[in-house]
């Protein structure tokens, strides 16, 4: 069985101070791109889960786990667990194509693409909302990757208000890079950076909100924004050159995604080349890729 699952661009990211179980609060809106994670999965004799990763082209990829602290087999074990499966087995392909620690959310498109390719491979019957509550407990991006579209999260980002938007699409040209960021290292960076001032409890922009209810996407450059970006930036100072030629080149506008260090610029569709061209020389890009959004959740192939 087979099942891709999206990338993801947070339209605005708002984060909270630090909890006493160490993570965040979050207020987001998700925006699923059509940049696809593909995950298929194979029974196997035995209860081994095991998984191999290749990129879109059947290459190595550095950086991703081959082992059980692969995201997209724990989300297989997972699924065995509360199904009562313990004795099925799988083999996992994850191919991707979502840059790895480029803040897109990679990780959890693996994850929500195994839970619905195995979910059908061992036939447990369980249904979206089944699935949604387990990947909550997999990441706080993971429920996003099932459920798709252009979503407020809160909580740390895994209670989900799915967000009917007028604009048909956007389009997007992704500034890839070659390296990642540790999500760890960047939030660490933003508090070091909040010490000395209050931090209060995040809420997400009402504006925003309305834009993307109208369709209304010129006003839609003016409202995004990430309380990441900052931290990023400090930690690759290089991004910011690539974000001003982007704008200069006519995007209508330039964010961090996430927690970096993937650029995700928002364009009029008669210039995503122009500008793609121009990041694609900009000193630090590994590569250029232009996508629509809003892209549905994980779902089968097929």
């Amino acid at each position: 069985m087979t099942a891709r699952a999206p990338g993801k661009v947070n339209l605005s990211l708002r984060v909270g101070p630090r909890g006493p179980d160490g993570y965040h609060a979050l207020a987001t809106v998700f925006h699923a791109v059509a940049l696809d994670e593909v995950v298929t999965a194979t029974a196997v004799d035995g209860d081994a889960v095991t998984v191999a990763v290749t990129d879109e082209y059947g290459g190595p990829v550095a950086g991703v786990p081959g082992d059980a602290s692969n995201l997209a087999v724990r989300a297989a074990l997972l699924l065995r667990d509360e199904a009562g499966l313990g004795s099925a087995g799988a083999h996992l392909d994850v191919r991707k194509a979502v840059p790895v620690a480029g803040g897109m959310a990679g990780g959890s498109a693996d994850a929500a693409a195994a839970l619905v390719a195995c979910a059908r491979l061992w036939d447990t019957g369980f249904d979206r909302d089944r699935l949604l509550v387990l990947a909550a407990r997999l990441g706080s991006d993971v429920p996003f990757a099932l459920l798709g579209g252009t979503a407020i999260g809160t909580g740390r980002g895994e209670r989900l208000a799915p967000l009917a938007t007028a604009a048909r699409r956007l389009h997007w040209v992704l500034a890839l890079s070659a390296t990642g960021l540790s999500t760890q290292t960047v939030y660490q960076v933003l508090d070091d950076m909040r010490a000395e001032r209050p931090v209060r409890d995040p809420v997400s922009d009402p504006r925003l909100v309305t834009v993307l209810e109208r369709g209304l996407v010129g006003a839609l450059g003016l409202l995004v924004d990430n309380d990441l970006q900052d931290a990023v930036l400090a930690l690759r100072p290089s991004l910011r050159q690539t974000l001003a030629a982007g704008l200069d080149a006519g995007a209508r506008a330039g964010l961090v995604s996430g927690s970096g260090p993937t650029l995700a610029f928002l364009v009029d569709p008669r210039r995503a080349t122009p500008v793609s061209r121009v990041l694609a020389r900009q000193p630090g890009v590994a590569g250029v890729r232009q996508v629509r959004g809003p892209a549905p959740g994980a779902a089968l192939v097929g």
